[in-house]
């Protein structure tokens, strides 16, 4: 049977493609228009820009990316090697009076999101701006797909400082910032102040803050002016002597030990003693803080969860103290029954903090780490 058209429907049709053709026509020549008229900054190719948050330099690492020497992939277990190729903490700051900036990154990863995590925290870029003396959220990408180009415009006029997050829970293979042509740009070097370094599960790592800004190492860097490396090694912070051998390489401002909720208490009772000593043999004078596990945000309605608390606790807590017994100064201690609240509304899972955890979490780590910096 010979198909019928009604004539309006061939009119349909016509006008569709035509608007299709043209969509296409506007599309390639907005590429060649932004190709025209933005200035691109490569984060890894200005030998006055850099990245923030690494404890080794670029020509020690495997990748401009990781968060490990190239060294660990020899040292430590391949899933602890291969987490640390994810970008978590990794940081960069400019100045520019541009009232559109774009970012341009790909990822390598193939998952931009996680089941219990949205791909603006997973893969995003996430960036914020200095206020007076504040610093304040601006916008965060969108990522579709390994490769994503964001357009943030309609800036206010004038010259700010501007600081962003890499992805969390993906590796980092290029990125790039854009700016309009005869817009100002001043890529701003790495702060060479003391670091404070995180070592821990995926809680530290950031699982599952809504963007990379949002977890609370990032918040406590914000706060207090510093610095941050993230080692957190999602379900692999086990308070290992390879990973305390790298830590020490580290000259470090003061170092978060954050590993029970990866750990039983024997573990705990094996390790927690043996690492601070192994920090403080080669850092003696450095602080040191030891963090409990969070409380499950469901724990009050499962035994078994309580139960795996108060018997991880316990072990620390003799570590602590068989460590200020013998002498060890400059020990610092963060209880965790109430690091997400007590309201069972902190986490995303029961496990892993959402952004209201991590702002909880970051609210009593906070006076911890001034006592320790001693900024009190």
């Amino acid at each position: 049977m010979t198909p019928f058209f009604h004539r309006s429907s061939l009119f349909s049709l016509s006008l569709f493609a035509f608007a299709l053709l043209s969509s296409l026509a506007h599309s390639s020549r907005a590429e060649e228009k932004s190709a025209d008229t933005t200035q691109w900054h490569d984060l890894s190719d200005l030998p006055e820009w850099g990245v923030e948050g690494q404890g080794w330099m670029p020509v020690d690492l495997k990748s401009r990316y990781d968060r490990l020497p190239a060294k660990a992939e020899k040292i430590v277990r391949p899933p602890v090697w291969d987490l640390s190729r994810h970008s978590a903490g990794l940081a960069f700051r400019f100045n520019t009076d541009a009232t559109t900036i774009q970012i341009r990154y790909t990822v390598g990863g193939k998952s931009l999101a996680l089941p219990h995590m949205p791909a603006t925290g997973v893969s995003g870029v996430d960036l914020y701006a200095l206020d007076e003396g504040a610093w304040k959220w601006v916008d965060v990408t969108r990522p579709k797909e390994a490769t994503t180009v964001y357009a943030i415009a309609g800036l206010d006029p004038g010259k700010r400082t501007y600081m962003g997050y890499l992805p969390l829970y993906n590796s980092s293979v290029k990125l790039e910032i854009g700016v309009p042509k005869g817009a100002a740009f001043e890529p701003i070097a790495p702060r060479t102040g003391k670091p404070i370094v995180f070592y821990g599960t995926s809680i530290t790592h950031g699982a599952s803050a809504s963007r990379p800004g949002l977890c609370h190492p990032a918040i406590l860097g914000r706060r207090l002016d510093r610095p941050v490396i993230n080692l957190g090694f999602s379900g692999n912070g086990k308070m290992e002597p390879e990973v305390g051998a790298l830590l020490s390489e580290i000259d470090a401002a003061v170092y978060v030990i954050d590993c029970l909720p990866n750990m039983t208490g024997p573990e705990v009772a094996e390790r927690a003693e043996a690492l601070v000593r192994q920090l403080r043999e080669a850092r003696p004078g450095t602080p040191i803080i030891l963090v409990e596990d969070r409380s499950f945000t469901n724990s009050w309605i499962f035994k078994a969860r309580r139960d795996r608390h108060a018997e991880n606790r316990a072990s620390l807590i003799r570590a602590f103290d068989l460590l200020v017994t013998s002498g060890v100064k400059n020990l610092h201690y963060i209880e965790g029954e109430n690091l997400l609240g007590d309201d069972t509304e902190g986490a995303t899972d029961g496990s892993h903090p959402n952004d209201l955890g991590f702002m909880r979490q970051a609210d009593l780590f906070e006076p911890v780490l001034r006592q320790a910096l001693g900024q009190n």
